[in-house]
């Protein structure tokens, strides 16, 4: 056990701690119905990466993070433009689709310049978190602390542009604008985790816990809180596996989160057809 701790200590505090922000993220991406924007996002974030290791750099080279974030920040202020507002010729989804299908690709053609493209490729999917260490940890805690704090003065203006779009056009407000704020902050959160954990593994943790807190919790911080919790055990569970049945960590985890997914999905329905009375008819009240 002492041999299992000195090597997942850090990785554990990874999996437990960093999702939190990215959970509350979720909740927002979920409600506004654009799924697919954080796989999107993150993919170009990875062309980014994919770019800098064309030229010749380190993955973990400063550079590298840097080309990562200019190609996100791209992204963020294509998907904040093409953010539907009435009547809409191109659908955003479709948007998304598109820039996801072709960073993908263009990824594949940049690797396919360097000597160990398909190893690269292989990390931008899944990713190499049981490497994370004490002070990358510490430097993405401070990074998330600063942009939960940001999320947290600006929480009143995110929270109508994600839940009360018309009463924002009706107040004037600049959704554009205001969506590239949140969609940049987004993307420093993405791109940040995609360098330890992978596309995959970043789409996981920003949907499936948010899917579970829609499940079990009735206001936005109860979902928040279910969310988080299935996230951390999520990323707990799927790490113990991977080290205790020599399985990749990445994949052990995003399939962890699914089966808890399932799980929850399952006891909510049985709470659901419990619940109802002869007619039909719930007998809890209203989701508040």
């Amino acid at each position: 056990m002492e041999i299992f701790w000195n090597v997942m200590a850090w990785p554990m505090v990874a999996c437990v701690a960093l999702p939190g922000l990215l959970v509350y993220l979720g909740l927002h991406i979920v409600h506004r119905g654009v799924i697919f924007v954080d796989l999107a996002l993150a993919q170009v974030a990875t062309l980014g990466t994919c770019f800098c290791l064309m030229l010749g750099h380190d993955i973990h080279d400063v550079h590298t993070l840097y080309w990562s974030i200019a190609f996100t920040l791209g992204g963020a202020l294509l998907f904040a433009f093409s953010r539907s507002h009435g009547r809409q010729r191109l659908p955003q989804e479709a948007v998304i689709g598109v820039v996801y299908v072709v960073a993908a690709a263009a990824a594949v053609l940049l690797l396919s310049r360097t000597p160990e493209g398909n190893e690269e490729l292989r990390k931008t999917l899944i990713g190499d978190i049981l490497t994370i260490q004490r002070a990358e940890v510490l430097k993405l805690g401070g990074l998330y602390c600063v942009i939960g704090a940001i999320h947290w003065f600006l929480r009143k203006r995110f929270h109508l542009l994600t839940f009360e779009t018309d009463r924002c056009r009706a107040e004037g407000v600049s959704i554009r604008g205001w969506d590239f704020v949140f969609y940049a902050l987004f993307g420093a959160v993405v791109t940040t985790f995609v360098q330890i954990g992978g596309v995959l593994l970043v789409f996981s943790y920003l949907i499936v816990p948010a899917l579970c807190g829609m499940l079990g919790g009735r206001s936005f911080a109860g979902m928040f809180a279910v969310g988080w919790a299935m996230a951390a055990m999520g990323g707990a569970g799927g790490l113990a596996g991977s080290y205790w049945f020599d399985l990749p960590a990445g994949a052990a985890i995003v399939c962890t989160l699914a089966c808890l997914l399932v799980m929850l999905g399952g006891v909510s329905w049985l709470r659901n057809f419990f619940g109802r009375n002869p007619e039909g008819r719930r007998e809890s009240g209203p989701i508040k």
